[in-house]
């Protein structure tokens, strides 16, 4: 790309980010060509609709637009093409995509689909339709209302029209304003990610691990996913650690430890990539401190926990 043409691109961005905040939408940089936040400060704290700020960011590099949610009063279904899930839900798999899913959840609760909202096209072909949020909190979820959508909330961020994933852009596909998110579809989300309890978390037996330690994984797994914001990433570095020392003990599969983890992040609204730096950093710390085997066999102590070196988390 030549220095005209970056700096036109930069430009363009900086205009689509200032176009958000004369909205009241709150913007941050995320990396150029990516999804992950940019600067080193959290998302959550540096997000904003301050011009200065954003003309500050954006005059400097073309980083794509990170918009956060929960301060912009936006609930934003992320309507997913296939080939992005692992594993779909056993109902509705025959959605071709997640406009699909959401056209199917219109006719089974004999509503209308959302049309009249802002709508932003992503580079996968999907769509996110932005909804001024309701009164109570909504939950992050993926794939809980429905396969190929995801809900983004309070603690969860979209890649905002204007940036780019390669050579494809998010473009805004309806510039109307945000609807309110319908009552109906706020009702099925509440209903769809049961609190506290974590759909889809150790809903298969762990093997190779003792039942005091399958507990410990769930509560660990439990704090992390109703952390409240401002904790959540120390909360899951100190799980990670935590449960990587049982892992380290050969007390719990990593695999176990990551899935659950990475599962209860995303309920807290911590981003897949921004998790799994935490999850892999706590849990190497951990196995390099492993509780130790003692109350093993037959006898009084029988069952009991292993006992905890005296290991701080730093």
């Amino acid at each position: 790309m030549g220095g005209g043409e970056a700096r036109d691109v930069r430009q363009a961005l900086l205009r689509a980010a200032l176009s958000f905040a004369a909205r009241g939408w709150h913007v941050f940089p995320c990396v150029i060509g990516g999804k992950e936040p940019a600067l080193r400060d959290s998302w959550r704290h540096i997000a904003t609709t301050d011009p200065a700020r954003i003309h500050r960011w954006w005059s400097r590099l073309p980083y794509n637009i990170g918009i956060s949610c929960g301060p912009s009063c936006l609930v934003i279904l992320d309507l997913d093409m296939p080939g992005h899930r692992e594993h779909a839900p056993t109902d509705m798999t025959a959605a071709v995509n997640g406009a699909d899913a959401l056209a199917g959840l219109c006719r089974k609760q004999g509503q209308p689909f959302p049309f009249d909202t802002f709508t932003a096209r992503t580079p996968s072909g999907g769509f996110h339709l932005y909804f001024t949020a309701p009164s109570e909190r909504i939950r992050n979820s993926a794939g809980k209302l429905a396969p190929l959508i995801d809900v983004r909330a309070t603690g969860g961020y979209v890649i905002g029209p204007g940036s780019r994933i390669g050579a494809l852009s998010y473009t805004i596909a309806s510039p109307v304003p945000p609807a309110p998110l319908p009552r109906w579809i706020s009702e099925l989300i509440a209903s769809s990610v049961p609190e506290p309890a974590l759909t889809g978390v150790l809903a298969r037996p762990v093997v190779h691990a003792s039942a005091w330690a399958v507990t410990a994984l769930r509560g660990e797994a439990l704090l992390v996913a109703n952390a409240p914001e401002g904790t959540r990433n120390d909360t899951l570095n100190r799980a990670a650690f935590r449960l990587g020392q049982l892992v380290g003990a050969d007390l719990l599969p990593a695999r176990a430890v990551t899935h659950a983890l990475g599962q209860a992040a995303a309920r807290a609204g911590l981003s897949e990539a921004e998790a799994s730096r935490t999850i892999r950093s706590g849990m190497i710390a951990g196995t390099r401190s492993p509780r130790r085997k003692r109350c093993t066999g037959a006898g009084p102590n029988a069952g009991r926990p292993p006992c905890l070196p005296r290991t701080r988390l730093g």
